[in-house]
């Protein structure tokens, strides 16, 4: 599975990284499917609370009005625009799933109310030259999980 990170979006992931960059930051992405396996992430949420040195808790009364937005502002075609996953950063550790982030993102997919068929999991910190990198985590039911391929688009330079 591939997905491709706007720059619009890489841009303002980036300025709240530079915003907290000594604890863990998250939020939701939502997206729309290009192509087979192919994602484009159209918007984000971003929770700066909730967040230390080595952990991040998203809390769920921040992504309802995100999400109704989302699928309101894409005729709640939920084939072609839907919640892709979560994404956070980790400032200080390899950009690889924690077992509790493993955990999270089985509930997400496991849980009958969500409707999900799978989540990803999207993780990211600046390196030292304040460049955004990231890995893709792509979890399914039954504890399956596989890696994914971020695809950040050509800056302008």
């Amino acid at each position: 599975m591939q997905i491709i990170l706007p720059n619009e979006v890489a841009k303002k992931l980036a300025k709240a990284l530079k915003n907290y960059v000594n604890r863990e930051i998250g939020g939701i992405l939502m997206g729309e499917n290009v192509s087979e396996n192919v994602f484009r992430v159209k918007d984000i949420t971003i929770q700066s609370y909730g967040g230390n040195f080595a952990t991040f808790t998203r809390f769920l009364e921040d992504i309802f009005n995100p999400l109704q937005n989302f699928f309101r502002n894409t005729d709640y075609n939920f084939t072609r625009c839907n919640y892709l996953g979560e994404w956070h950063s980790h400032p200080a550790f390899i950009l690889e799933p924690s077992s509790t982030d493993c955990k999270t993102m089985w509930e997400i997919v496991e849980d009958f109310s969500v409707g999900a068929n799978f989540a990803v999991l999207m993780i990211i910190r600046l390196d030292s030259t304040d460049r955004l990198e990231g890995t893709v985590t792509v979890f399914l039911p039954n504890h399956q999980r596989f890696k994914g391929t971020l695809i950040q688009e050509k800056t302008d330079s």
